[in-house]
């Protein structure tokens, strides 16, 4: 796609320059997967990004919806382009409706407004660009920042061996190679089974932005559940990110691994708030397991508004918490829709090793060096303390993945901030037993002195 003259105008300089980049990637694809890209604006911002030229469609309104848009029947079209039309899941396909020949050019807020007219909301949707960087904007909320060599992770590794037995799905941007790393606590993390899912680049040159962010990732679920088996795939492998329609394919085979929780690091905006059709038929589909959980990212707009999947009922989404662990980060999306809050500014984890030129003003066109270990903020890294809390709440008292969710969530609720939410913190199992002292005031349990309520240095 070529991006209109002035398309830049009114809109944010850093969501414009992340704009730019995405559709630029996926432009450059050489699979059957390449897409031109297109976006619809919300004030200075946007109000989602799609793919042109493709639909997504309930199966029951293929034929109706072909008829409105001057294709004829469902039979007719796939006698006349079997490529263009495809099963993404049950319920729901694909159509590619762009630059068929001897028909003008397919423009999808404009279908899509003539459906609604005819069959209601939600009949058809675009096929949605979903990125770890949420609204299109910096992935996560803040770029990464220097740390000395061999600093230790933040929050530390919990050394009680929670989470043993529990498989964690961890939709991200895949894996460094860590061995040379010295990262032990990434030792029970594993690539996932297709060649992309490694997190690699040219050594030679800059780190990407989104690079080894599925590592940190990884790594902070690791360290509050230091048992747990984590498969870690590249689901977002062009410029941070993917189509709805190659994305459910790919979580409908992974419910076959025995997965007890699926992580996703992705916050999408939708048009008219309205729910990604095809993920919603795949929650449908993980119903069927029996007390499987999906965790994903609230996101970093901000926002009151919905973003999906964290705003189906069926999704257990996270905000972030600012560095008092006591208010909402600034980055943080929230309402009604997030469920739970835990730390998500400034944690410490594994990382890159090479350099890293900074994308956003004030920084931006400055150079950072990483040696394996990374400060870095977002909702994309407090939901992986969620999830390690779950997996090591599962491996204490054999409950499955949405039973120890509910009862952590009930725990969340009795500690809920005003103005922010329920709450969850990271702690080790074995900071609870009798005897521990605080180490700042000597009094009750062990914990950092934002979670200890009765220390005089806590932050209320």
């Amino acid at each position: 796609m070529a991006l209109p003259k002035g398309w830049r105008n009114d809109l944010e300089h850093w969501i414009a320059d992340e704009i730019e980049y995405i559709v630029k990637a996926f432009a450059a694809r050489r699979d059957h997967r390449r897409a031109d890209i297109g976006f619809v604006r919300q004030g200075r911002g946007i109000g989602y990004m799609y793919a042109e030229g493709q639909l997504l469609v309930r199966e029951q309104y293929i034929d109706r919806v072909l008829e409105i848009l001057g294709h004829g029947s469902e039979r007719e079209f796939r006698a006349a382009h079997p490529e263009r039309i495809r099963r993404v899941i049950a319920g729901v396909v694909l159509l590619n409706l762009d630059q068929i020949k001897g028909r003008r050019s397919f423009y999808v807020p404009d279908a899509l407004v003539q459906i609604d007219g005819q069959l209601g909301q939600g009949a058809a949707t675009p096929d949605y660009v979903l990125t770890v960087s949420g609204d299109a904007g910096i992935c996560p909320a803040t770029e990464p920042e220097e740390v000395y060599s061999k600093t230790e992770p933040y929050p530390g590794v919990c050394h009680d061996g929670g989470g043993q037995g529990v498989h964690i799905y961890l939709a991200d941007t895949g894996l460094l190679p860590h061995a040379d790393y010295g990262h032990p606590w990434l030792d029970g993390v594993r690539i996932g089974k297709f060649p992309e899912d490694e997190d690699t680049w040219d050594p030679a040159k800059p780190i990407p932005r989104y690079g080894a962010h599925g590592t940190f990732t990884a790594g902070v679920a690791r360290c509050v559940a230091p048992g747990a088996e984590i498969v870690a795939t590249n689901a977002f492998a062009v410029a941070g990110s993917t189509l709805e329609s190659d994305l459910v394919p790919r979580l409908v085979d992974a419910l076959g691994e025995g997965t007890d929780i699926f992580h996703l690091t992705v916050a999408a905006p939708t048009r008219a708030d309205l729910p990604l059709i095809a993920f919603e038929a795949w929650l449908r589909l993980l119903r069927q397991y029996k007390g499987t959980l999906c965790v994903s990212a609230a996101g970093n707009n901000d926002s009151r508004r919905p973003h999906w999947p964290g705003a189906f009922r069926d999704v257990l989404s996270v905000g972030a918490l600012a560095a008092d662990w006591r208010s909402r980060a600034s980055f943080s999306n929230y309402g009604g829709w997030v469920d739970v809050y835990a730390p998500g500014r400034d944690l410490v984890n594994a990382y890159a090793t090479g350099r890293y030129d900074c994308q956003i003003d004030p920084y931006k066109g400055q150079d950072r060096h990483f040696f394996g270990m990374a400060k870095w903020s977002g909702t994309s890294f407090s939901t992986p303390i969620v999830t390690g809390l779950i997996a090591s709440r599962m491996s204490r008292t054999g409950e499955n993945a949405r039973q120890a969710a509910a009862a952590l969530l009930a725990e969340a609720r009795a500690q809920a901030i005003p103005g922010v939410g329920a709450v969850l913190l990271p702690e080790c199992p074995g900071d609870r037993r009798p005897g521990r002292e605080c180490g700042c005031c000597g009094t009750g349990p062990v914990r950092s002195c934002h979670g200890h309520r009765e220390c005089p240095l806590y932050r209320r």
